[in-house]
């Protein structure tokens, strides 16, 4: 844009420190500046990196906004070309920039994760087993004892429900049901 060059860089992160790790690892040092933001659920944060105030972070932050996205950090690069762009002019290159990477990136959707302990007799092991991928579960660990099989699993927290009726019915009420976290 008017002879300045703009790169822009983005990814999901986890935290701030993730955020700010991305940051790190892909601001260039020979650039002019390196203008970023974050949003973290209700945690966000930007830099305008040396461009007047409210010209680059906070546009990149409403371009993150505009497209409902959340856990994502997004870097523009920019290589002063010697003609200064304005307040508006920056404004727009800098929030342009940023929706059109959003918009060209793969979208991941965050799903929010169950741990759950859960207990069988023998008898309906395998079929418990074999049923479980039906609620995206996954097995993280096997235990057995006298009473049966013990099984911590991971699954999609609106699967749990569905879960836990079937282990009831399967097992006729002998099977046991324990939350152990969200994430």
């Amino acid at each position: 844009m008017r002879k300045s060059r703009f790169l822009t860089h983005a990814a999901p992160v986890c935290d701030p420190q993730a955020a700010l790790a991305f940051i790190a690892a892909r601001s260039d040092p020979t650039a002019t500046h390196n203008c970023w933001a974050y949003r973290i659920g209700q945690v966000y944060r930007s830099s305008d990196d040396g461009e007047p105030a409210g010209t680059a972070g906070r546009p990149i932050l409403q371009a993150i906004d505009g497209q409902q996205l959340d856990h994502v950090c997004v870097l523009v690069v920019r290589w002063f070309g010697g003609i200064k762009l304005g307040a508006g002019g920056l404004a727009r290159a800098y929030a342009g920039g940023a929706a059109q990477c959003l918009r060209a990136g793969v979208r991941q959707p965050r799903v929010r994760l169950a741990r759950v302990r859960l207990g069988c007799p023998f008898a309906e092991l395998a079929r418990l087993q074999a049923r479980l991928a039906q609620w995206q579960a996954v097995i993280e660990e096997e235990a057995f004892d006298a009473a049966g099989a013990r099984l911590t699993v991971s699954l999609p927290a609106h699967q749990c429900q569905a879960l836990h009726d079937y282990l009831m019915a399967a097992s006729r009420g002998q099977g046991r049901w324990e939350p152990l976290q969200e994430t």
